[in-house]
């Protein structure tokens, strides 16, 4: 079956080159490199670059064949579109706006959402109201530019089941926004709300563009090793993921000090793609 792995940026130590990165996502055994635009001020920058160094971009990748086709778009944790300060609210829209031009400029087709209304507020019925206005004029905007977007599924209570994404989706109602799931994110709440985590992924069949992949278990949701002591149910959702046509996946996992990167990130390549062959199996 025809599918795609990705490499999720973090995964490599900070300082690299892209050409090196690319490199490293290669030799690693992964199809391709997901960007991060995280809440760190040096990664926004990136959405400041020149059209013609974002073009640049798309240039290394193909000639690395090593596309970059996915941006993880987390720096609205710190500028959340739902802000109680307008100013914020501005900021976040000019986030999401440079976003999507970035990916134009770079080959990039799909941005994952962070799913939160706000992040280091409290939320509310306003914070939800201007989150959802968000919503609209970006993904108005997407769709001029032919760029998707898809919610990731988080590790807080506001957005943690495809079930609630699908809600925020039907609310905007542009076939430009979606949802990315993050399927450990999801094996969490389904322990924590007494679900089926497949039957939640379901609930937005027709809506999933592509799928996270990572290891959590109840409690933790970051920095654990495929494979080790975790609970995510790989093969049930990627062959659920698949049953519902989707074939774009990433590995999201981060480098840990002192790790040997090279070596976790070929053995996560051959985890992953183990699973996703089991599951394709099973169809």
């Amino acid at each position: 079956m025809e599918y795609s792995l990705g490499l999720y940026e973090k995964a490599i130590p900070v300082g690299f080159s892209f050409p090196e990165m690319f490199e490293i996502t290669r030799e690693g055994g992964f199809d391709r490199l997901e960007i991060s635009i995280d809440e760190t001020d040096w990664r926004l920058a990136r959405l400041d670059w020149s059209p013609e160094k974002q073009r640049e971009l798309a240039v290394l990748a193909r000639a690395a064949e090593t596309p970059i086709r996915t941006m993880c778009l987390s720096g609205h944790r710190k500028y959340p579109l739902g802000s109680h300060d307008p100013e914020v609210r501005k900021r976040s829209m000019e986030i999401m706006r440079k976003a999507i031009e970035f990916s134009v400029n770079a080959g990039i087709s799909l941005i994952q959402l962070a799913g939160y209304d706000v992040y280091y507020e409290e939320g509310d019925e306003d914070t939800v109201k201007w989150f959802v206005d968000g919503l609209k004029a970006s993904a108005d905007y997407a769709a001029r530019w032919g760029v998707a977007m898809g919610f990731e599924t988080m590790e807080t209570p506001f957005m943690d089941t495809v079930e609630k994404s699908m809600a925020f989706v039907s609310k905007v109602n542009n076939p430009w926004l979606g949802v990315y799931p993050d399927i450990g994110n999801l094996k969490n709440a389904s322990v924590i709300y007494g679900t089926d985590v497949v039957e939640d992924m379901y609930k937005g069949e027709g809506h999933l563009f592509a799928v996270h992949l990572k290891e959590t278990k109840p409690g933790h949701y970051r920095d654990m090793d495929f494979g080790t002591d975790g609970h995510t149910e790989y093969v049930r959702c990627i062959k659920a993921a698949l049953d519902m046509g989707v074939r774009t996946f990433t590995g999201e996992f981060w480098y840990q000090k002192g790790q040997d990167y090279k070596e976790v990130i070929g053995r996560s390549s051959k985890f992953l793609r183990g699973k996703i062959e089991e599951a394709a199996a099973q169809l």
